[in-house]
């Protein structure tokens, strides 16, 4: 790496906020002042359209990208550099290369994740697609290029589990992670597939799955082939991983390269099954997630109808149960992997948005919990962005 030293922690937001929210029927942007009072919701944009991601761009806090499926132009990335007042095509998307005539290729169904690059590089993103693609721009969004080394390793077939795959809505290349200390160091997440990791930009990479189960496999234990929903690195800790696993909930410390389960430590009852994870902007060992009913057969709801974040702030040792304000019963939604996010302020303000069309929102590191919009279609993503002073 090309400079190992731990990035200076940041100081808390004094800014306003805003909540980039991606649903199956368009996006939708709220915004707070820095109190965190009231929510002002802004018209649909994309209306009646797949939106899978919305992020802001934190290197200049003005330019959005969204990763889209529409109707009359199908998968694309939009761009505004002007918080979403207007919105531009990228004039190239991520796309496979064409194949000859008669030969089956890989064409992109939905973009699925995007990510800014490194603070170097002030005009880099990264895209993840299904089916599962890596894809790079370096003008800011507006063309796309494949990263070969990952969509065409000789292995991509055995790694993405090819036609095989059975994830819902398509499999999903998700949770492109840049390390702050060096551009060249990226973590993908697979579903299916697992977690990877390349140290020159994406040119060579190698699986990250050590001592992460894949209970639905053959070989519970194998070198790759498994689900991760959702993983995030510690900006000031970025050799400290996490992972919300389709089997539990798993830490890594670098440069041991092998999974954790911290997961176990949670109720029972509840189990470590779930889809989003949200780490504190300034401890590494602080860690939301929320879980769902993992049994059987798989309902994707609120464990028993009974909706709750849950948080640990010993790295996994022990978990609390974070459930004030929220439906005590009858609560029959949960969270996808995009769908809870952080802000930078003090105390920390979680947000969180529902298969019901509901988001959540948190001003005590979710201690007690209010609703701030009902009635969306289902919810994809919620990203919390600040917005400066």
């Amino acid at each position: 790496m090309t400079n190992p030293a731990r990035p200076n922690p940041p100081k808390p937001a004094s800014g306003g906020i805003a909540l980039l929210v991606a649903t199956r029927k368009g996006a939708f942007i709220l915004k707070t002042d820095k109190a965190r009072r009231a929510w002002k919701i802004s018209a649909p944009m994309f209306f009646g359209h797949v939106v899978s991601h919305m992020v802001l761009d934190p290197r200049d806090r003005r330019t959005l990208l969204v990763g889209a499926r529409t109707g009359h132009l199908g998968p694309s990335v939009f761009r505004s550099t002007d918080l979403g007042k207007s919105w531009k095509e990228a004039s190239k998307p991520p796309a496979f290369p064409k194949v000859p005539e008669g030969q089956k290729g890989r064409v992109v169904d939905h973009v699925f994740w995007v990510t800014p690059g490194h603070s170097s590089e002030p005009k880099v993103w990264y895209a993840g697609t299904s089916p599962q693609g890596l894809f790079r721009s370096e003008d800011g969004g507006d063309t796309w290029r494949p990263v070969s080394g990952f969509n065409e390793h000789a292995m991509y077939s055995q790694w993405t589990g090819g036609e095989r795959d059975g994830t819902p809505d398509g499999p999903k290349l998700h949770s492109i992670l840049v390390d702050p200390r060096d551009s060249g160091h990226l973590y993908i997440g697979m579903s299916s597939g697992g977690v990877f990791e390349s140290l020159d930009k994406g040119a060579g990479w190698k699986p990250l799955n050590s001592g992460c189960r894949a209970d639905f496999l053959p070989d519970p234990y194998p070198e790759y082939g498994h689900d991760p929903h959702c993983v995030k690195l510690h900006p000031l800790a970025p050799d400290i991983l996490y992972q919300q696993n389709h089997c539990g909930i798993y830490r890594m410390q670098q440069p041991e390269r092998k999974w954790v389960r911290i997961g176990t430590n949670m109720p029972k009852k509840v189990g470590d099954i779930g889809f989003p994870l949200v780490l504190h902007p300034r401890d590494p060992d602080t860690v939301w997630v929320f879980p769902m009913d993992g049994s059987s057969v798989w309902p994707r709801t609120s464990p028993e109808g009974k909706p709750a974040a849950y948080v640990t702030r010993n790295a996994g040792r022990t978990w609390q149960r974070l459930d004030a304000g929220l439906p005590r019963s009858q609560g029959w939604f949960t969270v996808k992997r995009q769908a809870m996010s952080a802000d930078a302020h003090q105390p920390v303000g979680l947000y969180f948005g529902t298969t019901g069309g509901e988001i959540w929102a948190s001003k005590s590191e979710g201690r007690n919990w209010t609703c701030i919009a009902r009635h969306l279609p289902e919810i994809y993503a919620v990203e919390a962005a600040e917005l400066g002073r």
